[in-house]
């Protein structure tokens, strides 16, 4: 069977599973796994361990595997290179909402920017904390400080909520140790700091694009302050906040989140020093190399991170039972994360031993830069139909993982961000996100849809045409 049909129906039996019979992902994306291997001939699966440079022992070793065993390897595989990093992110996230930290740093900005520029605040404020915390854990940190100053200038109650949205649903999809980018990076054998800091710079444009039209968006439709569940109008112009002394420290605040970005980036930048200069090295510099191989490594960084985030929400509550009840609920969180993105990548490396990389490789041999779109389309066909931004990107990277090494004529990073743009579009009523911003927004559907759903679309492909662009004048090969 040729590969691009067991895709078709591999994909067909996610969607399936997921929209039809509302299956939890994890039994859907196993589900499907097993269906695509079953439809995989060993003839198929020798080819791809030949193209995939095994050795013969291990191109044997795979032929002869029962698709139980693939199944439960390429489960293995996948929890293996991100299980740690996940838990040790949403240990992290959890851990900067609980001590106070995140809203130290959001109000921190406020002060810089000022009021007047609050948008702006909350744009920049919301991208730098979605980087180690999920993006519904910023949503439900920034609201309430939305509200606030919303109610004192309701006229922009819409722009401050989509600058918010704007700023913190990217970082989900394009910068690591989010589980999207993370997967994506492990996949392509990216490595993880030119991945950060290509999820940064892509970031940054998609968050303009994003801020250009909250503001047109803003001027084209009221959007009211309505009584919500949590807070009514009037409690709300009657809210005080906190005293600055009962949050901790600045510093100590934003240093579980730039930590291991540090320290990753420079291990990148360390590997290259040692790759350009080799035996030519000073001791000094050698010792350089070595210290950042270890604690630049993502497992070692976010562990660090981790230690810290961990201390500066014991020096907050300074009570063992909540401190245990906030880190078993982030360790749960996590296993839910990890479950889904290991089943996410057992259907991908599925869909990789079919060969469906080598076909695309042929069929695209003359069209690499339509690579970048492709991948973009399959990854926002994938997120449309079925909601999950980190399911639409595991689904993808099964499809075009195998052109990383493919001879491209850009570096495969722009492949990652590619596919990372296309998990936002189209987030509408089958993504949890769409209902969170909904009822604590206090929105109505149809307004969720011109804020939320379009806004995502529009930063998605801003996303591609940067990625497009960059590919061209710096490809990076």
């Amino acid at each position: 069977m040729d590969p691009i049909v067991i895709i078709l129906i591999g994909t067909a039996v996610v969607l399936f599973c997921i929209i039809v019979l509302k299956l939890h992902a994890v039994i859907s994306l196993l589900f499907a796994a097993l269906v695509t291997g079953l439809l995989t001939s060993p003839d198929l699966i020798l080819n791809y361990a030949i193209h995939s440079g095994l050795s013969d022992l291990e191109t044997q070793s795979l032929s002869n595997l029962g698709i139980g065993r693939r199944l439960a390897q390429a489960f293995g595989n996948t929890s293996g290179k991100i299980g740690i990093l996940i838990a040790l992110a949403s240990i992290i996230g959890v851990s900067l909402m609980r001590s106070g930290a995140a809203e130290r740093i959001v109000r921190s900005l406020l002060g810089l920017f000022g009021k007047k520029n609050a948008s702006l605040a909350f744009l920049t404020g919301s991208f730098t904390l979605a980087i180690p915390v999920f993006f519904d854990t910023v949503f439900y940190l920034m609201i309430p400080i939305v509200k606030s100053i919303g109610v004192r200038n309701p006229k922009k109650f819409g722009l401050y909520l989509m600058t918010v949205m704007a700023g913190g649903v990217m970082a989900h999809s394009l910068i690591p140790p989010t589980p999207g980018p993370l997967f994506v990076a492990e996949e392509m054998g990216i490595d993880l700091g030119t991945m950060i800091i290509a999820g940064l710079v892509i970031g940054i444009i998609t968050v303009l694009g994003g801020y250009a039209y909250s503001v047109w968006a803003t001027r084209k439709w009221d959007l009211p302050m309505r009584d919500t569940p949590d807070i009514s109008v009037e409690d709300l112009k009657e809210f005080s906040e906190k005293e600055k002394k009962d949050l901790p420290g600045l510093w100590i605040s934003i240093l579980p989140v730039l930590l291991p970005i540090l320290l990753i980036t420079g291990n990148t930048i360390s590997k290259m020093m040692a790759s350009g200069n080799g035996v030519n090295l000073s001791s000094f510099q050698k010792t350089l190399v070595n210290i950042f191989s270890t604690i630049g490594d993502a497992n070692i960084a976010l562990a660090l991170s981790s230690v810290i985030a961990l201390y500066l929400l014991w020096s907050r509550l300074k009570d063992v039972k909540k401190f245990q009840k906030f880190i078993y609920e982030s360790l749960s969180s996590a296993g839910i994360i990890i479950l889904i993105t290991a089943s996410g990548g057992a259907f991908g490396q599925m869909l990789q031993q079919t060969g469906i990389g080598i076909r695309i490789e042929d069929l695209a041999a003359n069209y690499q830069m339509a690579l970048l779109p492709m991948a973009f389309f399959i990854t926002a066909a994938v997120r449309t139909a079925q909601g999950s931004a980190t399911v639409a990107m595991v689904t993808a990277i099964g499809v075009m993982s195998g052109l990383a090494s493919a001879g491209l004529h850009f570096h495969p990073v722009y492949l990652a961000m590619a596919i990372g743009c296309g998990s936002k579009i189209f987030a509408w009523m089958n993504d949890s996100a769409f209902w969170i911003i909904t009822k604590m927004a206090g929105m109505e559907e149809k307004e969720t849809v011109r804020h939320f759903s379009i806004l995502l679309a529009v930063m998605g492909l801003t996303g591609l045409i940067a990625v497009m662009i960059l590919s061209k004048i710096l490809p990076l090969v």
